[in-house]
């Protein structure tokens, strides 16, 4: 079976509570003037209420505590609903219907009692499986308009979780950018997301190998770090028929949540479908220290430049710095004056001159 090892165990340990109810309900019945309980009956009357309970636990499988929780609120919405309706005049003008049609008749009493009682069953029936149905298609944006002083209290104390692409886990990243505290939420990652990893890894190309590879030991860090709360979730109520993206937007909005990743494209898609995005490579930039004309700093020069007299170093972020004639200072840290800066399609190249 799929379900975890603990379910298995506690759907087992109801098996074995059933049986024993059971045989000593059959134990009980022995010299009773009412008649005896054979044992195997009380065997298979115990199985059947436990197979019976088990396989509605089953079809529970996908709803969650939360997911039942809201169901609730949802059926009280119903009957308060309902409760409202039967308190209209509705029930005196179906008694004064009833009368009329059985008008003279001593049964008019008991089918005005009995229809009353059917319809107001049916009303309750029906205006909670409503309710419940409705409360369980409606997302959290709704229940925060009823409710809005419950989400900002969640909101505040835990933070909006925030669901990880296969990208952005194996960028490697995450796990620095949320031990800094820049991540208050839980982090999800779908199941689709780690099977699509888990691919990967299998990849006959090796760049993908090592990428997969370092993602699954980047999440294996995060969950064990007891600092950080990460989860793998069931995409559950996500159309099998859509892209790989477009499952992962559905799920992020389903969850309420905020979507990390690193692709670009996903980035833009996200924006337009109204999804908050946490792109990594857009914060590593807004991180990344500008370098002005004019400013003095220390830089090991660690190789040639295009010209034969230029020297190239790196600031600790990757910015590549040029130093006009310092090419006999390689290999040493010398202190140079940025002189101009060249916007590129790959970045920013700085130039500069000895200090």
């Amino acid at each position: 079976m799929n379900a975890p090892a603990s379910v298995n165990i506690a759907r087992l340990l109801y098996v074995l509570i059933c049986e024993a109810a059971g045989v000593a309900l059959a134990f009980s019945t022995r010299g009773s003037d009412v008649g005896e309980i054979p044992m195997w009956v009380g065997l298979l009357g115990g199985l059947a209420v436990a197979g019976f309970f088990i396989f509605v636990e089953k079809l529970m499988e996908g709803f969650t505590l939360r997911g039942f929780s809201t169901a609730t609120f949802g059926l009280l919405v119903g009957l308060f609903c309902a409760f409202l309706v039967t308190r209209i005049g509705v029930d005196d003008v179906i008694a004064a219907a009833i009368n009329r049609q059985f008008e003279g008749s001593t049964t008019a009493d008991y089918w005005a009692e009995t229809v009353l009682g059917t319809v107001n069953t049916v009303t309750y029936a029906s205006l909670g499986f409503l309710g419940a149905v409705l409360a369980l298609r409606s997302s959290r944006d709704d229940f925060a308009f009823i409710l809005p002083y419950v989400r900002f209290r969640q909101d505040s104390s835990s933070g909006q979780p925030v669901v990880l692409d296969a990208e952005a886990i194996m960028d490697g990243r995450v796990k620095g950018v949320a031990l800094a505290g820049f991540l208050t939420g839980r982090l999800i990652v779908p199941r689709f997301v780690l099977d699509e990893i888990q691919v990967l890894a299998s990849s006959p190309s090796q760049a993908n190998r090592e990428r997969a590879e370092r993602g699954l030991n980047s999440l294996e860090g995060m969950q064990a770090d007891e600092s950080l709360r990460v989860s793998i979730e069931e995409a559950r109520g996500v159309s099998s028929d859509e892209t790989m993206n477009g499952r992962l937007l559905q799920t992020t909005q389903l969850l309420g949540a905020r979507l990390m990743t690193t692709d670009e494209n996903l980035s833009k898609v996200a924006k337009l479908r109204g999804v908050d995005v946490l792109n990594l490579n857009e914060l590593s930039n807004a991180l990344r220290p500008k370098v002005v004309v004019g400013e003095k700093f220390p830089l090991p020069l660690v190789r040639t430049g295009k010209d034969d007299h230029q020297a190239v170093g790196y600031l600790s972020d990757g910015t590549m710095i040029v130093v006009n004639q310092a090419v006999d200072k390689i290999g040493s840290t010398q202190e140079v004056l940025v002189i101009s800066t060249l916007q590129t399609n790959s970045g920013v190249m700085v130039f500069a001159e000895l200090a």
